[in-house]
């Protein structure tokens, strides 16, 4: 009897801890979970990704990824080109086809250029560094934790959005219930007009002893229009 009353009562403190569980306390569960050797400060590896587009052609690109050295280049193979794009501190390094020297009209059909650069290096770290990136300085998270169930799986619902100096979008990332494995995030522009994007996620690849989504699918928010999906690849 006094191991029954022991259990019971551990479950009802388990069922009333996820209850009161805030957006800081769920955000630390789900680092834990993909980054249970807090690896992502000290990241250095890389990886491939495959992009397939309705009506584009496929593009196989290459994140190499050093943050204590803030060392990114991202090479990609596009139209049986080679476009390498290098970022070392506030050093920025551009080739085409391994020439340094290539024309405008290259630079503005393949936007290669050190802003884009720039824009793609917090995109990809941003994105595959998720949800460790939302301890970043600027964001702000949202104490109260929402659930939902997206395909038959129980999650908490977590919202970030940023200060003005960093962004503007709303963020939801869902985590399951159970893991605290992140399944799904979308964004916002402008919540009042249901822009943006939601990306689910299926399977997962270790990167460096850190838990990354292997596939992303992309889909509006206005009409769930699929856009893509990125393939994440280990060589």
């Amino acid at each position: 009897m006094k191991i029954l009353l022991l259990l019971i009562t551990l479950f009802s403190i388990s069922v009333i801890s996820s209850q009161n569980l805030d957006g800081k306390q769920l955000l630390e569960k789900a680092i834990a979970y993909h980054d249970p050797y807090s690896n992502w400060k000290s990241f250095n590896s890389s990886f491939n990704v495959v992009m397939d587009s309705p009506n584009r052609p496929i593009r196989k690109s290459k994140i190499e990824i050093n943050l204590p050295s803030s060392f990114f280049r991202l090479t990609v193979n596009q139209n049986e080109n080679i476009l390498v794009s290098t970022l070392i501190n506030d050093k920025c390094i551009l080739t085409f086809n391994g020439e340094k020297d290539f024309s405008d009209e290259i630079k503005k059909e393949y936007r290669l250029d050190c802003e884009r650069a720039s824009v793609l290096k917090d995109y990809y770290t941003y994105l595959y560094g998720l949800p460790m990136k939302l301890k970043d300085p600027g964001t702000i998270i949202d104490p109260n934790v929402q659930k939902t169930t997206i395909k038959g799986i129980k999650c908490f619902v977590l919202k970030a959005t940023y200060e003005e100096a960093v962004g503007n979008d709303t963020w939801y990332f869902y985590f399951d219930q159970k893991t605290y494995a992140l399944k799904q995030y979308q964004f916002y522009h402008d919540e009042s007009k249901n822009d943006g994007e939601y990306i689910l996620l299926e399977d997962e690849v270790v990167v460096n002893g850190i838990k990354m989504p292997k596939n992303r699918s992309w889909y509006f928010n206005s009409n769930d229009q699929f856009l893509g999906i990125d393939k994440l690849i280990i060589k």
